[in-house]
């Protein structure tokens, strides 16, 4: 399938707004291109699309000391975006999606000043087996979305005082904290959140072999798009379900950690409720193991066909 490419820059830092900007490029954007879009966010913790905010966040200082809450259409886990912090989305139709080669960008672009990186775990970048970078990846009709995180000059501080890690995860990783895990690239090489974007631009026509086009962030600031910055930026959306979720049951797996919130009508026999969060990287996953067990025997457990996820998850009930 042949295809062009586009670059698009941000201008504004309202994690929402981004957010928003980003959706409609997977929603909306042209089949025939592949795009990456660079942009900033000051000071947000955003959580993936599963996750419980208020296990991931300390919210309440968050907000009150001015930081956004933001939650994206991907799974994984929560970040700390500031303006030391630079994120990238890449956009395209499936049969121009590519995770390795949009991963090159960045390790071509970091290359050029001298860094060697590497992939590792489930979803890293990571420079001397410190990470930089997480990914994450959603996808929608026949287009596909690969966005992630590139800790430049971050302020660890708020990063450790906003966030909350289950110390299951840390134990996972073998570390005994979130700061120790990760590197600001500024710790080794002269770079800021500014300074990468032309070497970024640089490595997309380099490693495509294509002059890409410059499409402006104003003009994507359609009513659609400040319509779906609103939702993304209200309460129900933010905290929702959330506010009344009390983990009953936790566990971390491979693919991720979970916990779950259920009510078991004991009359009936049946779980008449379920709730379960996680950082696991794929949501859709997640949303369907709610629907399967919604309702389900309590005694017996339902068909999960080919979804793996929602065996796991049924080991922990059953």
């Amino acid at each position: 399938m042949e295809y062009k490419t586009q670059i698009i820059i941000g201008n504004q830092y309202n994690p929402h707004l981004n957010l928003a900007v980003e959706g409609s490029l997977l929603n909306d954007g042209d089949d025939d291109s592949v795009t990456m879009f660079l942009w900033k966010n000051q000071q947000t913790v955003v959580y993936g699309y599963n996750q419980n905010p208020f296990t991931e966040c300390n919210v309440e200082l968050l907000l009150n000391e001015g930081g956004y809450a933001a939650r994206r259409r991907t799974g994984g886990g929560a970040v700390y975006h500031d303006l030391g912090n630079l994120n990238f989305s890449f956009v395209a139709h499936k049969n121009n999606y590519d995770v390795m080669k949009q991963l090159k960008v960045i390790q071509t672009a970091l290359g050029y000043i001298g860094l060697e990186t590497e992939i590792s775990g489930r979803n890293d970048l990571t420079f001397d087996g410190r990470k930089f970078s997480g990914n994450a990846f959603g996808f929608y009709k026949e287009r596909r979305l690969h966005h992630g995180t590139i800790l430049i000059k971050t302020d660890t501080e708020k990063l450790t005082k906003y966030l909350k890690v289950n110390p299951a995860k840390l134990q996972k990783h073998g570390v005994k904290s979130v700061a120790s895990r990760i590197i600001n690239l500024s710790e080794v090489v002269d770079i800021t959140s500014d300074t990468i974007i032309p070497h970024l631009t640089r490595a997309f026509e380099e490693v495509y072999e294509m002059q890409p086009e410059t499409i402006y962030f104003n003009d994507l600031l359609t009513d659609n798009v400040l319509r779906t910055r609103d939702l993304f930026a209200s309460d129900e959306y933010l905290f929702g379900k959330w506010r009344n979720f009390r983990a009953k049951k936790s566990e971390q797996f491979s693919w991720g950690l979970v916990e779950i919130d259920m009510n078991i009508n004991e009359e009936k026999g049946i779980i008449e409720s379920i709730s379960i969060a996680s950082d696991g990287l794929d949501p859709e996953l997640i949303d369907e193991t709610e629907k399967i067990l919604t309702g389900a025997s309590i005694k017996e457990k339902p068909d999960f066909g080919d979804n793996d996820v929602a065996r796991d998850i049924a080991g922990i009930i059953y």
